[in-house]
């Protein structure tokens, strides 16, 4: 008996659909490069319930035959190529054929569609690969096609879907790769009837704009250098960020053919480039675009096609390094001139500096000795100073301390160090030391206060009990569109950790209330921290979500490296400390605490 057989087009087409369409963002990417590749001027994408209920583009391209209206949704059917050799010589954002057949196998799609010379268009519905209709009908030129209930037919598939949140925030990154490249076609994109980008005709730097508006308050625009090189191997243009706009989160797109890429080679070229101009852990924003000749690239490696290969990739490394780096230079050595207005800084020689410089006034305090302890006195005696005492208060009425992430304790420690915190001594760098007769114990004073807040937050959030202050005048948060979706998931938890934020619109808030413990610190940078942190992978779990705010915002509130500590103040910061149930091992997997054991400190002599 024959075993092998044929499957059936409906099953081929899901389980295709299983690499094609993994999440509504794909479902998306495919749609919106269907409509470029239609010659669309003006394109309008709506979804609701982050794409899992329905998925809708609507453009104003070329739309399609009643033939090719039914044909576009068999396998493998496709109006970009015709040859094998077609494959070398792409112009398209699209070419196998499969996009339409894989969505329609795992949702109920509709799609109106008609051609401008056409009087009437053609109505189509397919539901699971199953066609229930196809009629003339009226519709606008162009076409719109509406995909309803993605993996309907795919429960297991609908389940591995993350939270509203994340697919939402993937759907918005999508539409901005989509949206850099494409500067003179004009975009619309709403959710749930609320429209987060209306992006019109304009320049790359005004789509780049647009698109990300402000960062750190600043136009993201204003702290972008243009790039440009033409070779005969490939030619570059775009921006790069100036220095001082990197970040830990900086916005890097790299484009090739009009095609979103991703190129860790490219990258190294980029980052070589502004060696010894930034700060460790900070990364640079770049938006470059490379036009190459289709022949020296392969963009079918991946059924995402964000994987490109380059014939090569060698020779384009130098040119890219240099080409950033050039715009570097003419930004650090050519003085900016405001022709807008300003005054306009004239170089002077030495001779006039000297001349014209004000001697400074330095107030000096009689009597102060660095090498002496200067402490707060109340009528009960020594105390810590007024701001720490402040930003300590809370932790006197703390709860029961909740669980921190795991990390294993370090071995052959001593366990009971409160033993030894009656005269602790303050190292240069911000350490604290004790002396025992085991050897010698060190503390890291910043760590274990990041540490002593973490818990106590976590334990405000989960009880919902956040102290807040109220700010004299609010301030101002504005936000990019895919951060939108996750600060309106966190405000619940905001709310009960003492923040309080007004919608002013879809992406700027005001803070008119933040935590205590925050004093002075900046509310809305430690809110940027918690954004970014919280936005690093998928955070679905809710006390996942938790730890995170609570550690972001513990490190911004935290006592800052090096700062000089009182005894009284070591002694508070240590017995809390000791009270915690991990305190060895910050939240994030740090060492708080460390021994020098008498042996060790014996064979340094």
């Amino acid at each position: 008996m024959d075993v092998i057989r044929l499957l059936p087009d409906s099953v081929a087409n899901q389980i295709a659909a299983g690499e094609v369409i993994q999440r509504p963002a794909s479902c998306l990417k495919e749609l919106v490069e269907n409509s470029l590749d239609a010659g669309a001027r003006a394109i309008r994408v709506l979804v609701r319930d982050a794409g899992k209920t329905l998925i809708q583009v609507i453009d104003d391209g070329s739309g399609m035959s009643v033939s090719d209206a039914r044909m576009a949704f068999e396998r493998h059917a496709t109006s970009k190529i015709r040859e094998a050799q077609d494959l070398f010589h792409l112009r398209t954002m699209g070419f196998r054929g499969e996009a339409l057949p894989s969505i329609c196998a795992v949702a109920q799609v509709t799609m109106h569609t008609r051609r401008q010379q056409d009087e009437i268009g053609t109505l189509l519905e397919i539901n699971g690969s199953q066609v229930q209709t196809q009629e003339p009908c009226q519709c606008a030129a162009g076409t719109s096609i509406q995909v309803k209930n993605l993996f309907f037919n795919v429960p297991a598939r609908r389940r591995f879907l993350k939270s509203d949140q994340t697919e939402l925030r993937n759907l918005i990154t999508t539409f901005q790769h989509i949206v850099l490249v494409y500067p003179e076609v004009a975009f619309t994109f709403a959710s749930d009837d609320e429209v987060i980008y209306d992006l019109p005709v304009g320049t790359f730097k005004q789509r780049i704009e647009g698109v990300f508006g402000k960062s750190k308050n600043k136009l993201i625009t204003s702290q972008l250098l243009e790039i440009k090189q033409q070779t005969e191997l490939v030619t570059i243009h775009g921006y790069v960020g100036k220095p001082e706009a990197a970040s830990k989160q900086a916005q890097q797109f790299f484009f090739v053919n009009g095609r979103y890429m991703r190129h860790p080679y490219f990258h190294k070229a980029v980052l070589q480039a502004y060696t010894g101009m930034l700060p460790a852990e900070q990364l640079p924003p770049y938006f470059i675009y490379f036009d190459i000749a289709p022949e020296s690239i392969d963009v079918n490696v991946h059924p995402t096609k964000t994987e490109i290969k380059f014939a090569d990739e060698q020779s384009i490394f130098p040119i890219l390094s240099a080409t950033v780096r050039a715009a570097l230079g003419k930004f650090n050595i050519v003085p900016s001139i405001d022709f807008l207005g300003g005054d306009i800084e004239i170089p002077v020689s030495d001779t006039q500096m000297r001349a014209n410089a004000k001697v400074p006034q330095i107030h000096v305090t009689e009597g102060y000795n660095p090498f002496t302890r200067h402490r707060s006195i109340t009528e009960q005696g020594e105390r810590v100073s007024p701001h720490w005492q402040d930003l300590y208060e809370p932790l006197r009425h703390q709860q029961t301390a909740p669980e921190a992430p795991h990390y294993p304790e370090p071995a052959d420690e001593p366990r009971d160090e409160s033993a030894y915190i009656d005269h602790p001594q303050a190292l240069a760098g911000g350490y604290i030391a004790c002396v025992a007769d085991e050897g010698l114990m060190l503390v890291h004073a910043r760590r274990a206060h990041i540490t002593i807040l973490y818990y106590q937050l976590v334990s405000q959030l989960q009880n919902r009990q956040g102290v807040s202050q109220q700010l004299l005048f609010a301030e101002q948060l504005t936000i990019s569109a895919d951060e939108q979706p996750v600060l309106e998931a966190l405000l619940p938890d905001l709310r009960y950790i003492g923040f309080e934020l007004e919608r002013v619109s879809s992406t700027q808030y005001d803070i008119t209330a933040l935590p205590s413990v925050l004093g002075n610190n900046n509310a809305e940078a430690s809110l940027r921290a918690i954004l970014s942190r919280v936005g690093e992978g998928d955070a679905n779990i809710q006390q996942d979500i938790q730890q995170r705010i609570a550690l972001t915002l513990a490190q911004s509130a935290a006592i800052p490296m090096g700062k000089p500590l009182s005894e009284a103040e070591m002694r508070d910061i240590l017995s809390r400390l000791f009270a915690l149930p991990s305190y060895r091992i910050t939240p994030d997997g740090k060492t708080v605490v460390t021994w020098l054991s008498a042996e060790e400190i014996a064979r340094r002599f």
